[in-house]
């Protein structure tokens, strides 16, 4: 026969795996699915996105939530890009997931994107256009017209550079994204 004491420590125990199969521990990764595209140049910090629960949420064996479950977010910093330097960022988190129709809130770590660098772009425009002003100022003019074409190209493809140089950070519709919970969640 068992006793009391050691049905009364089964039922605690039983309890206890019960309580923490409800909880999303600190540490869990989470995967999420955008729903839709971000770009540094148009979001706004505070803006909130949507998004879904790219593979199952399974803590201690148990799912907690099946894939294609709603997920939220927040954009926490968005920087436009500058015309020829500083490319774009931006930084997204997790904020709460949709488990059979109760909010859960959650806090993860956050997601960075930033814009490819103006570096090699820059660095095509306004030496292609340096090249092209001295090829016609040389054939045109000699040696001194070279000179003065290589100016103006170089002016021509600093312009180009200007005009065309915005390099934002994106985030596509359909990414999946990787976030980490930093403080355990209730889920009922």
């Amino acid at each position: 026969m068992i006793s009391r004491a050691l049905k009364a420590t089964a039922f605690i125990t039983l309890l206890a795996v019960l309580a923490a199969a409800e909880t999303i521990p600190s540490g869990t990764h989470i995967s999420v699915r955008m729903g839709q595209e971000l770009s540094s140049g148009k979001a706004k910090t505070g803006q909130h996105f949507n998004g879904t629960l790219a593979r199952d949420l399974v803590v201690n064996g148990k799912t907690i939530a099946p894939a294609g479950t709603s997920a939220r977010g927040k954009v926490t910093f968005a920087k436009s890009s500058g015309r020829l330097h500083d490319p774009g960022q931006l930084s997204v988190r997790l904020t709460s997931l949709e488990v059979y129709g109760k909010t859960v809130a959650l806090s993860t770590t956050s997601y960075r994107a930033k814009g490819k660098s103006h570096t090699k772009s820059n660095v095509t425009k306004i030496g292609g256009g340096t090249a092209a002003g001295a090829l016609i100022g040389g054939l045109a003019g000699g040696g001194k017209g070279a000179l003065i074409g290589a100016g103006a190209g170089a002016a021509a493809g600093t312009g180009l550079a200007a005009a065309t140089g915005k390099e934002e950070a994106v985030i596509p519709a359909e990414r999946t994204l990787s976030f980490t919970t930093t403080a355990a969640a209730k889920v009922n």
